[in-house]
């Protein structure tokens, strides 16, 4: 483990569960230069702490909880009300596991935070709680505020943590993310300063968002062990090295391992994707091959775009403009364009649309392109526009389904007319949530298209 530098303002931190997140974050942050008490009813894990010994195995861990204790940066204890009259923070590490149904398990967070709550009216400043447990969006606000009690006793803020077993302490002091989420800007920056020591910024987020990353972090890492092993599967039967393969395509960042691909938006389509899928799924099953992640690939996006449809038909809106015809922006390749779907469902429920994209002339465009088209919409020339100004006078309601260029999307918005963007999953009449105006807020933002 490299050296770290102590925290420039060491501050009193407690740490409610001293298993394998909480006694790894007790330790790294002591480690920190932070002043950390551990809180635990295991009266074992709180005397092997106090005698400078991990109460588990995890790489690294024993020589920090030993180094703390011996330097009185760290201790444990199985009395909570004295960890909440003394510190500044406490953060919450007990477990949230799965329930027979496959929902997540409150009970431990609950007891924690009623405990808290019954500490708190002794303070004279609020506590800043922190959730660090990974629970679901809207936890916080629909569990954890209410078992709380008086907002006046604390501020809430959502720091998840992205430890890997056998690996936390190098996660903890090495990390390759730390999100902090709250609607209090001073105790996001105070929970945030909890890391200064570390060669990472903070993302500073919302609440609710700070919950959700966890979840889509996680379920990311599973989808990718679920795809590797299906390509891995289908290699293995065709004879070729699967390793050989997924190494290969790791090799390629820009779209591969990247921020490609990751943004929401409107369903894919086009004439490379949905065709390779059915060609892949096809041909394992041939083999009596059972691929069922990449088999439902398509249904996903079929599902997608239904979602898309409903949305749009919520509107209420007879006459809609729809901005983009292709598959995505910069393109007039029209070939299995989503869009075509969703203007075909639109007119079947009664909708009267006008459509402009910059890309497509139908006069221009020739073979299966303007076939696919044709056969789907033979009238599809009667609903193009040649300008932009055009459908924005005439519709009710604009509806996006790729990008649009600056100019356009000024002209866009500037039209002040109910919308839908398909093309970022913004809700009508939401704002995404930004707080970067605020001035406290760093967000990452992926750039790769």
């Amino acid at each position: 483990m490299r050296d770290l530098e102590k925290a420039s303002y060491p501050q009193r931190v407690a740490v409610l569960g001293l298993g394998y997140v909480g006694c790894v974050t007790a330790a790294c942050l002591a480690k920190l230069g932070h002043r950390v008490i551990g809180v635990d009813r295991d009266e074992f894990k709180v005397a092997e702490v106090n005698q400078g010994r991990a109460p588990f195995y995890e790489p690294g861990l024993e020589g920090l909880v030993e180094e703390a204790a011996r330097a009185g940066r760290l201790s444990a204890t199985t009395n909570l009300g004295a960890c909440v009259d003394e510190c500044d923070i406490a953060l919450i590490c007990v477990g949230t596991p799965s329930e027979p149904n496959g929902n997540i398990g409150l009970g431990q967070l609950r007891r924690a935070c009623e405990e808290i709550s019954g500490h708190l009216p002794r303070r004279t400043r609020p506590l800043i709680v922190v959730v660090r447990s990974t629970v679901f969006p809207g936890t916080c606000e629909e569990v954890v505020i209410p078992a709380l009690g008086d907002r006046s006793k604390f501020t809430l803020v959502s720091n998840p943590e992205f430890l890997r077993e056998g690996v936390a302490v190098k996660d903890f002091v090495e990390p390759a993310l730390v999100v902090v989420g709250g609607d209090d800007p001073d105790a996001v920056r105070r929970v945030a300063s909890l890391y200064d020591a570390l060669e990472i910024e903070p993302c500073l987020v919302s609440l609710r968002t700070a919950e959700m990353i966890k979840y889509a972090c996680n379920c990311f890492h599973a989808l990718k062990i679920g795809f590797a092993n299906e390509i891995g599967s289908l290699c293995s039967r065709l004879d070729i090295p699967a390793n050989e393969v997924m190494a290969t395509l790791c090799a390629d960042h820009r779209l591969n391992i990247s921020p490609a691909y990751l943004k929401p938006g409107f369903a894919f389509g086009g004439s490379c994707l949905p065709k390779d899928l059915r060609a892949l799924t096809y041909r394992a099953s041939r083999l009596d091959l059972d691929l069922p992640l990449l088999q439902h690939v398509m249904a996903s996006n079929d599902a997608h775009l239904k979602r898309a449809i409903e949305r749009v038909l919520a509107l209420g809106s007879v006459k809609l403009g729809v901005f983009g015809l292709a598959f995505k922006e910069n393109t007039d390749d029209l070939r299995e364009s989503p869009v075509v779907t969703l203007i075909e469902q639109l007119i079947g429920k009664g909708r009267e649309l006008r459509i402009f994209d910059p890309h497509i002339q139908l006069d221009q465009i020739y073979g299966s392109n303007r076939q696919f088209v044709l056969n789907a919409i033979p009238h599809i020339g009667r609903l193009m526009v040649a300008d932009i100004g055009s459908m924005l006078s005439w519709a009710d309601a604009i509806v996006i389904t790729q990008r649009p260029a600056a100019d356009a999307g000024d002209l866009i918005h500037g039209a002040q007319k109910p919308l839908i963007d398909l093309s970022t999953m913004e809700m009508p009449g939401r704002a995404a949530v930004r707080r970067s105006d605020a001035g406290w807020v760093k967000t990452l933002t992926p750039t790769v298209s």
